[in-house]
């Protein structure tokens, strides 16, 4: 493998220097001609003759790659001074629940959205049965560039905080909570409601704390029940505020030991996500017990949020599509 350090001079400098790219400019359609090429098609087959879906979300990564490469790439370059991984896998929804072994499939896709060092990339996947292509799934992953030698991520290097605006490490709040006998359901299990008002009351004080003002509850969405919580366990809540647009702020909330991080904002709102978590004295581990996802409007205009790391712009990204999800009904692209 060549030595890539010698790229790092190609990087620009900020994101002012990159040219603006529209979304057909990095649209890519792939041909899969299984219909045709018996030796492709021996590839995909499983011990049932059937497509093996493994080798599709193979595909599926491949295209997400060559698609964000496509919407960075410098014809002045010979070579790509970036090393654009996968960070996340956001959703794969299955319009089909067929796929047959010996007809042809067509992939296509492009980037939809780009932050600083990320890039959400839509992708579609159709197959030719009955003289015509019809859907199959849709794909959104979350990619990452990262620097020439995929060591760290490329502009968290030298971040400058804005005006109006706070570090997302910065916004955090903790708090723990003893699991009493009195909060027992018939179960003999903690009570799921008391899970959740304490996960709401951390919320809204991560909220209230960050916005500097009364904030009142727009939605709550996504509340996953992971894992029961006995009764003496210690439980850990922590939120943090992820991110900041132009009227919203989203405030995370971990369950364990009550942390506070806004994750999000966007004028007045404020997005928290909550996650909780029991400690085991005996493993000495802690075990994801909840998650919550709450959206609050604040009586004035809060700071912007800013990520300073990969692993807090994940969130910043995550806390985004819970929002857009809330006032739009699905993520923005």
């Amino acid at each position: 493998m060549k030595d890539r350090t010698s790229l790092s001079s190609l990087l620009a400098k900020c994101q002012e220097d990159l040219p603006p790219r529209r979304m057909k400019d990095s649209y890519i359609e792939i041909h899969l001609p299984l219909g045709s090429q018996h030796g492709l098609r021996e590839k995909y087959l499983n011990v049932h003759n059937s497509v093996r879906f493994g080798r599709i979300l193979e595909d599926l990564d491949s295209l997400g790659v060559l698609i964000c490469y496509s919407h960075t790439k410098d014809p002045s370059l010979q070579r790509s001074p970036l090393s654009i991984v996968t960070a996340l896998v956001d959703k794969i929804d299955m319009r089909k629940n067929i796929i047959y072994p010996d007809c042809d499939i067509k992939f296509t896709g492009h980037v939809s959205w780009v932050g600083k060092t990320s890039m959400e990339a839509k992708m579609h996947m159709l197959q030719y049965h009955d003289g015509a292509y019809s859907p199959v799934l849709d794909a959104t992953f979350v990619m990452v560039a990262r620097d020439p030698e995929n060591k760290r991520t490329v502009s968290f290097r030298s971040r400058v905080l804005p005006p109006n605006s706070v570090w997302m490490e910065d916004a955090k709040l903790k708090g723990l909570e003893i699991c009493h006998p009195q909060e027992r359901n018939i179960f003999n299990r903690i009570f799921g409601g008391f899970l959740m008002r304490k996960a709401y009351e951390l919320g809204w004080a991560n909220a209230c704390t960050y916005g500097g003002s009364r904030p009142h509850l727009v939605a709550v969405d996504d509340i996953m029940f992971q894992k029961p919580v006995e009764i003496g366990s210690l439980l850990f809540l922590s939120s943090q505020v992820i991110l900041q647009e132009a009227a919203a702020s989203f405030s995370s909330c971990i369950y364990s030991i009550l942390v506070r991080q806004v994750c999000y904002t966007k004028t007045n709102h404020i997005q928290v996500r909550v996650h909780t978590e029991v400690f085991d004295s005996q493993s000495g581990k802690h075990n994801t017990t909840n998650i919550f996802h709450f959206t609050f409007c604040s009586e004035k205009e809060v700071p912007q949020i800013v990520p300073k790391s990969y692993g807090e712009s994940m969130l910043y990204l995550d806390g985004k599509r819970h929002f857009d999800i809330t006032f739009n009904g699905t993520p923005a692209v």
